[in-house]
């Protein structure tokens, strides 16, 4: 029970500090703003992508770290940590100036991915614990900055803020370094659990079990977590949904530059419609994705909307080749990609809280999460070796098959209890 006298906090302001906190930590999807100015300087096209893939890689791996500290740390701290490690990298980055492979390797990759694995964690554990009746939309509002984010960190640096062109490259990791250590404090001021006992008014959760729990409610640990067959589902239909997404997150300015130049524009003209691509049309589906998924799959069930999304994008994916060449289809291929990708920041943390419990899902979504990592190393790595071979279109298609066979493997997954 909850003493009367204690206040409690309107649960709203968990929304509004999960959105700055997840604007900043979205950096890591507008890491294609920075690749031209890259390539021009001497990176090949697989170094491009190592850097992505080392950040996507750290920030998997710290997210399990920080699901043990969350506890002991508490959410504000952690939240604190993250975004001054984040915000840290990237100042060091551009500090320290130049275009030296290695040392962005180590502060944007390393330092940048771990800032953001250990703050990722705390607006989804925290908004679930102020949204027990609603996990699916609250999860998707907690990460929708993320998705945003990419697209204003992307237009702040490119084509609004000119921030790369009037500045140069390590100016504008300085000013991004400055803004996240800013927006994160502030954020995290909103991070904070509910008293022991508190649920939303008219909620029972043992009366509004949803179609997504087959079974009584249950609180399995990481340990009991992973002795389990639904486990090692999600895991494997993870790695290829953000496998695929983030090859595509990696090459959705590169390939449409080739492609549309192959049907004749300039380069100039392929530049500005691929930048679109990536920046507007991309980013705001990834972004209203997150959003959208999460509050249909609290009505259609968290399955069949892992299934409808992981489906959905393996086809668009592989049809993907015939569409980046032509802007009109260049821009619906990017909205479709970007909206289910988002999804799956949506769907797979409520999906991980309806079959293993709300309680524990702070520490079991990090385990989960670690197929983001793998799919973050192998999707652009695999986008980045093809496109020197000069076959971009191959990534494509490899990654849309992956996507059908992990819906054949939606289909496989059952309750724990059942």
């Amino acid at each position: 029970m909850i003493k009367k006298n204690i206040k409690i906090m309107n649960r709203n302001w968990v929304i509004l500090g999960a959105i700055l906190i997840q604007l900043c930590l979205g950096v890591i999807y507008g890491w294609s703003v920075f690749t031209p100015s890259l390539i021009k300087a001497g990176w090949s096209n697989v170094q491009t992508q190592i850097v992505f893939s080392t950040g996507l890689a750290f920030f998997a791996i710290s997210m399990v770290f920080a699901g043990k500290k969350l506890s002991t740390w508490g959410p504000k701290k952690l939240a604190l940590i993250g975004g001054m490690t984040l915000g840290s990298g990237y100042l060091l980055a551009g500090l320290l100036g130049g275009t030296n492979f290695w040392l962005k390797l180590l502060l944007i990759g390393a330092v940048g991915g771990t800032g953001i694995g250990l703050g990722y964690v705390v607006p989804i554990s925290v908004g679930m614990r102020w949204f027990p009746d609603k996990k699916g939309m609250i999860t998707g509002l907690a990460v929708a900055g993320f998705g945003f984010g990419a697209m204003g960190w992307v237009k702040l640096a490119g084509t609004c803020g000119n921030l790369i062109d009037n500045f140069g490259l390590s100016i504008t990791y300085i000013i991004y370094g400055i803004f996240f250590m800013i927006l994160i404090i502030i954020g995290s001021t909103f991070m904070k659990y509910p008293p022991k006992g508190w649920l939303p008014e008219g909620y029972n959760p043992h009366e509004n079990v949803r179609k997504n729990e087959h079974k009584p409610l249950i609180d399995l640990g990481p340990k009991e977590m992973m002795k389990t067959l639904p486990f090692y589902l999600i895991f494997l239909i993870f790695t290829f949904s953000a496998g695929a997404g983030l090859m595509s997150i990696g090459l959705m300015k590169l390939y449409p530059m080739q492609a549309l130049q192959n049907a004749g524009k300039t380069l100039a003209e392929a530049s500005a419609i691929a930048g679109t691509a990536m920046a507007v049309f991309f980013s705001l589906a990834n972004g209203i994705g997150r959003i959208i998924w999460g509050t249909l799959s609290d009505k259609l069930g968290r399955k069949i909307s892992v299934f409808i999304m992981i489906l959905s994008q393996g086809i668009i994916i592989l049809f993907f080749t015939k569409m980046a060449g032509t802007p009109i289809l260049l821009y619906i291929g990017a909205v479709i990609i970007g909206f289910n990708f988002g999804g799956n920041f949506a769907l797979f943390p409520a999906f991980t809280a309806d079959l293993f419990g709300n309680r524990n899902v702070g520490l079991n979504y990090p385990f989960v999460y670690l197929s983001y990592g793998v799919g973050g190393i192998l999707g652009p790595i695999l986008g980045g070796v093809l496109g020197d071979m000069g076959n971009f279109g191959l990534a494509f298609t490899i990654c849309g098959l992956l996507c059908l066979v992990g819906a054949l493997l939606v289909t496989m997954i059952k309750h724990p209890q059942n």
